[in-house]
């Protein structure tokens, strides 16, 4: 354990001058960023399971804390250290007897329990040597006689009973001896490959250290490119920012003005429409006039005929003569105003390219981007010249801790501490076969001892004769009883013998597990070692002492303990900021800083017109270019008529029919060329004036439709327009310094993240030191009391509890020997109707 504990006190060499606590830092940075400390596999387990074999550990820790149920002493344990560094005691002191006392009543359970074995040790052998006399004399049931008793029968069989019972207990107890005999040479063989895995681990800290310092390094090249590639889009993230922030004023803006060109191209397309169906309708409508005249003089030649006098053509003639004055035209063009004037209008405002003004306003508005790149250059220069300067810096303080040379020597101390440890195992294994043997030895001479009871019972059972008289009892029976006899022999020749074994035994491996592991496992052996002042008078706390050399520095070995435990690293586990401070050396403040007051001089300059005075010129000339005073109900009024007061092509059906009327001859067929002289009108001239109104209509309602609000509309879209300009020109400045301290935030956040993560990593990550931890563990808590101790204890308790009931044993053995035996002599009696006689010679 000392070994190991001043293993622990080297790891301070690895880190040098290394880093400070802290709170742990997030491992996730902006940008999606992700680092994480490549971590070792250790082979060595950091828990330790006794198997199958932990039960009858668990049995004898009950045992124990019967024995001893008092608490772990760390006030004896710190006084009785302090006297161990005294160089010389005096133990007539008041002091020194009362601490005598106290470790006298501490171990008051474990006192009696070895004076009792130490009386079990002194009466045996004197009992065992009177009992010998004692017999030679024929005393003490030695002489071979054997009384005859009525209960003679239930005597024998609880005898054998419990001897029976005894034995098995017995057979436990060797049973445990053997397993723990077995498990110590087993365990002890695996020390070997604990060790070589725990220094295995040891190297394993050692590699992984300077991959961890590269790494680190690497992680910063990774934030930096990060960096360069957001310096390098300075145009689409800061520019792209500014951009994004005015777009919701000005975008609106320049749509709307650009969807009026739109509308002022649909204006004059539909001026050109209405002028051209204008055109169309008063050419079509005097020619239809002219043909409807000429078709009613030609209707009224032909019922000048005769036949229109005799009844009853007479009477259809005149209907047909009635109905003429319906072959008129319906349409008043005259109402309908020409647009040419506000043709002209709409076509001075297409001289002016609005649309190109327009797109100019975009492109002045899409051109932030490029020009923040470009008044830039110079600042995004010195940011990454700032940014390679942090990186020097970070590979500056990971230059001071002296890692090739530490680690070196660090090297140079585990394999000699490896090559002492290995040749101490080579002793222990050849202590461990003695052990074994003597072990062996032990269990083999009470196996032996209960080997011959039971064949004692088994004969003495198996050979008994009811109706046999005592001297003449069989063989079988009487072998039993020999080997019963030569069992009570045995036993009183070699139980004090293993009762001393037990004794030793038990004393050390009682007190080892009660004051070093079961204190090493809830802690309260670190908490001693913690006391102030207990190791050196000098220092309050003694490992703070050995690494800084300055002792009021709280640093102890149940915090070192638990934070290798935790895979802690070494800089946080043994507070090495009181050596090297990382936090100054990499202090984020003086780097980020540097960055910020480069773009705190950012200064970014734009002239953003969204639209010229000769674009807004433009739309007030639209406005008032005269749509909005066309009459428009007279236009709807005319086009909704039909071009003839009749439908023509009715007129010329219903001629058709009433000529059929008439008799035939040249009436009925001059009515008839008639007729079709007017579907012809109807194909050839109604149908495109139908066509004509038609597309005039549509033309009117779409200029109608453009003409509402149209001075409300371009009034709304000049005074956003202006509101867009001044609100560029008012606010450019606040958006540009609000998104360069967003862009910059972004740029000093992945180095703020990143020098938290080395500062973290580099404090509570690198140089773990759990293997240390798990090298005391299985120095302690495997190897001395897995491997050694509980075994030990596991041994004395089952050859004590084997040894003790030898005594019971033997009681018995002798008591039920003179059943089984051959007696030289027997009881005789007279009266055969009290007790029969069981000597042939009297039947």
């Amino acid at each position: 354990m000392a070994r190991t504990l001043s293993f622990l006190l080297l790891l301070p060499g690895l880190c040098g001058n290394s880093i400070s606590g802290g709170q742990p830092s997030s491992t996730n940075t902006p940008g999606d960023l992700n680092y994480e400390l490549p971590t070792a596999n250790y082979e060595t387990q950091d828990s330790y399971k006794a198997g199958p074999i932990g039960i009858l550990f668990q049995m004898v820790h009950i045992f124990l804390h019967t024995v001893q149920p008092n608490a772990f002493p760390e006030d004896i344990f710190r006084k009785v250290i302090q006297k161990m560094f005294e160089p010389s005691v005096d133990f007539d002191k008041p002091e020194n007897i009362i601490l005598a006392l106290k470790v006298l009543n501490y171990e008051i359970g474990i006192i009696i329990c070895a004076l009792l074995g130490l009386l079990f040790v002194i009466l045996m052998p004197l009992v065992g040597y009177f009992f010998c006399v004692c017999r030679c004399c024929n005393k003490c049931g030695g002489k071979m006689h054997q009384r005859q008793k009525e209960n003679g029968p239930f005597q024998r069989k609880c005898f054998a009973i419990s001897l029976l019972v005894i034995c098995i207990i017995i057979s436990f107890g060797i049973f445990c001896g053997f397993v723990a005999n077995h498990s110590v040479r087993t365990r002890i063989k695996r020390t070997r490959i604990l060790a070589n895995s725990n220094f295995k681990d040891l190297r394993t800290l050692l590699n992984q250290t300077p991959e961890q310092i590269q790494f680190i390094l690497a992680q910063y090249n990774t934030t930096k490119d990060k960096a360069f590639s957001d310096l390098n889009s300075i145009n689409s993230l800061l520019g792209g920012g500014i951009h994004e922030r005015l777009r919701p004023s000005v975008i609106p803006v320049l749509d709307e003005i650009k969807s009026m060109v739109t509308v002022i191209k649909e204006t004059k397309k539909a001026l050109e429409s209405t002028k051209g169906s204008l055109q169309s309708l008063r050419d079509g409508t005097a020619q239809l006039s002219s043909n409807l005249t000429d078709v009613k003089a030609s209707i009224q030649r032909s019922l000048s005929d005769p036949t229109c006098s005799v009844h009853p053509a007479s009477e259809t003639c005149n209907s047909i003569r009635t109905s003429l004055s319906q072959l008129e035209g319906n349409l008043d063009l005259s109402q309908l105003p020409p647009v040419d004037r506000e043709l002209n209008n709409v076509n001075n405002v297409l001289r002016t390219d609005l649309d190109g003004l327009v797109q100019k306003g975009y492109q002045s508005f899409n051109d932030i981007p490029k020009r923040v790149q470009h008044q830039t250059k110079n600042i995004v220069a010195d940011v990454k010249s700032i940014l390679n300067s942090i990186g020097s810096s970070v590979d500056d303080v990971t230059q001071q801790i002296p890692i090739e040379s530490t680690l070196s020597k660090f090297a140079v101390h585990i394999n000699n501490t490896e090559s002492r440890i290995h040749r101490s195992l080579h002793t222990l294994e050849e202590y461990d076969s003695y052990w074994w043997l003597g072990g062996l030895v032990i269990c083999s001479l009470l196996t032996l001892i209960v080997i011959f009871y039971y064949l004692g019972l088994l004969c003495g059972v198996c050979g008994y004769d009811r109706q046999a008289t005592p001297t003449r009892r069989g063989c079988i029976s009487h072998t039993g009883g020999v080997f019963l006899m030569v069992g009570v022999g045995l036993s009183f020749l070699f139980c004090w013998i293993l009762m001393i074994i037990v004794i030793v035994t038990f004393v050390i491996g009682t007190n080892v597990e009660k004051l070093i592991c079961e204190s090493y496992a809830n802690r309260k052996l670190f908490q001693v070692l913690d006391t102030p002042y207990l190791l050196n008078e000098n220092w309050q706390y003694y490992l703070s002492g050995i690494i800084f050399n300055k002792s009021d520095i709280r640093l102890t070995f149940g915090q070192v303990y638990s934070d290798c435990k935790n895979n802690r690293g070494v800089y946080a586990t043994l507070h090495l900021e009181n050596r090297f401070n990382i936090s100054k050396h990499l202090n984020i403040n003086e780097h980020t800083e540097s960055i910020s007051n480069e773009f705190e001089n950012l200064n970014i300059n734009f002239n953003i017109v969204l639209l010229d005075t000769a674009g807004r010129t433009n739309l007030e000339d639209f406005a008032a270019c005269g749509i909005d005073k066309i009459n428009y109900a007279t236009y709807l009024s005319q086009t909704g008529k039909h071009p003839v007061k009749v439908n023509l092509l009715s007129f010329a059906y219903d001629l058709e029919t009433k000529a059929n009327h008439l008799p035939p001859g040249n009436l009925r067929q001059s009515l008839k060329r008639d007729a079709e002289t007017i579907k012809m009108i109807h194909r050839l001239q109604i149908i495109p004036m139908e066509q004509s109104l038609g597309t005039l209509r549509q033309s009117i309602k779409t200029l109608q439709h453009i003409s509402n609000g149209l001075m409300d509309r371009i009034a709304k879209i000049l005074t956003s327009l202006d509101s867009a300009q001044n609100f560029i020109t008012n606010n450019i400045t606040s958006v540009i310094n609000d998104e360069t301290k967003k862009y910059v935030k972004t740029i000093v956040g992945y180095f703020e993240q990143y020098l938290l993560w080395a500062e973290f990593s580099i404090r509570e990550k690198m140089v773990s030191c759990k293997p240390v931890a798990t090298a005391l563990d299985s120095a302690v808590n495997v190897l001395l009391c897995g491997y050694v101790v509980s075994p030990l204890n596991l041994f004395w308790f089952g050859i004590g509890k084997a040894t003790v009931f030898l005594l019971p044993a033997l009681i018995f053995a002798v008591k039920l020997a003179k059943y089984y035996r051959r007696m030289d002599s027997e009881d005789v009696y007279d009266d055969v109707e009290t007790i029969p006689m069981k000597n042939p010679l009297h039947r």
